[in-house]
């Protein structure tokens, strides 16, 4: 699936691209005007998109207490704010920027590897340079999913796999990690591509359904690469199968990149906490040669990486 290209953009999405990423508190409703440009954009036909639940209110009937939540979740989300505002003051900036410096010279040759458009300006925190997906790989798993799909990006981190996606909800608890995705969506020219969201993936997962779900999360660090059978239970914030429950209760076709060192007959095992088991395939993903990560495909996906050979 190709990048969506650049095109001029009206003053209404200029105003779009300047306003601050969606933070939890405002999170259904921007997820329902998603929800509905996407309709208009493939003609409403039984599209299965990403919604806010079977028991959403019919239109222009505002759910009950909905002022008494969203005040709440407001007051909720500012607090987190300011609380990460705290956490990120002059000191800690200028220690962030010493630690990302050091990453980036430690894994500078392979910038574009990552991003090939690394040099017109894109950005990634410390941990972005060792945990994004490099583009070859992001690029060939984003090919398999069928045109026009809405894709969920649980852990979007940097953006190095929504910038590759149709119709993306780019789901990253770290705010300054969706400022960063943000900025490197507007580099590939498809930031009014993706709807960036800051919230806790598995608070989320409940209320949404996508046709696919991609997962990517956090390995450990590069000490990953030290266990000789990485196991799914290593794998951050949280379990394997307790990530891949919360992905299949969003839809049955998932894609999951995981280290090369993976234990494979566990993540064959995560087919099976469906009734019935879901189709499983895996492929060896490669750069330049080198052996990088397992890309395993479940459902639906599972049977056209089949069909592809």
């Amino acid at each position: 699936m190709a990048n969506a290209s650049a095109t001029p953009k009206t003053p209404r999405r200029r105003r779009r691209r300047r306003r601050r990423v969606t933070f939890l508190a405002r999170t259904c409703h921007r997820l329902l005007r998603l929800l509905a440009t996407h309709r208009l954009r493939r003609g409403g036909h039984g599209l299965n998109s990403i919604s806010a639940g079977d028991d959403s209110p019919p239109s222009g009937q505002p759910p009950r207490g909905r002022d008494a939540e969203e005040a709440e979740a407001t007051q909720a989300a500012a607090a987190a704010q300011r609380r990460h505002e705290e956490r990120h003051g002059d000191d800690d900036a200028a220690a962030t920027e010493e630690a990302e410096a050091a990453v980036a010279g430690k894994y500078w040759a392979q910038r574009r590897s990552l991003f090939s458009l690394y040099d017109r300006g894109v950005r990634m925190d410390a941990e972005g340079w060792y945990s994004a997906t490099p583009e070859p790989i992001a690029a060939a798993q984003a090919a398999r999913a069928p045109p026009g799909s809405l894709v969920l990006d649980a852990f979007a981190g940097v953006g190095g796999n929504s910038i590759q996606g149709c119709y993306v909800v780019a789901v990253e608890i770290d705010p300054r990690k969706v400022e960063l995705a943000a900025h490197n969506a507007r580099i590939y020219g498809v930031d009014d591509m993706i709807e960036f969201v800051v919230a806790d993936f598995f608070h989320l997962a409940p209320s949404l359904k996508a046709d696919l779900v991609f997962l990517s999360p956090p390995w450990g660090g590069p000490s990953y690469s030290q266990a000789q059978v990485y196991s799914l239970d290593m794998l951050k914030p949280r379990d394997g199968f307790t990530i891949f429950q919360a992905a299949q209760e969003i839809s049955p076709n998932i894609i999951m990149f995981l280290p090369r060192n993976v234990d494979l007959s566990q993540v064959e095992q995560l087919s099976w906490l469906s009734s019935p088991p879901l189709d499983f395939v895996s492929e060896e993903n490669y750069i330049e040669h080198r052996f990088k990560g397992i890309t395993a495909y479940f459902g639906g996906l599972a049977q056209e990486v089949l069909k592809q050979g």
